[in-house]
């Protein structure tokens, strides 16, 4: 294990995911439009690019969320991994 890789998964180690309101660990890859796209909205309102994502996540979800019948919202809350 090289030195950057240990330093990492040390750092991992210490960082668990801090309850429901925490953070969590996101790890992928997205295609280049998308990933400039992001830079580009994060730049044009002066976030992260973490801040840009949450907000855009959180955002559609709303939207989701304030179209379902109440009585019906439970397939949607229960599709969380």
């Amino acid at each position: 294990m090289t030195q950057t890789t240990q330093r990492r998964a040390d750092y991992r180690a210490r960082r668990e995911p801090a309850g429901e309101d925490g953070d969590r660990r996101l790890d992928m890859w997205v295609s280049t439009k998308a990933w400039l796209a992001l830079a580009r909205l994060a730049c044009y309102h002066s976030v992260s690019k973490r801040e840009m994502l949450e907000r855009l996540i959180v955002r559609a979800d709303d939207a989701v969320i304030c179209r379902l019948d109440p009585a019906s919202q439970q397939w949607y809350f229960d599709a969380q991994r």
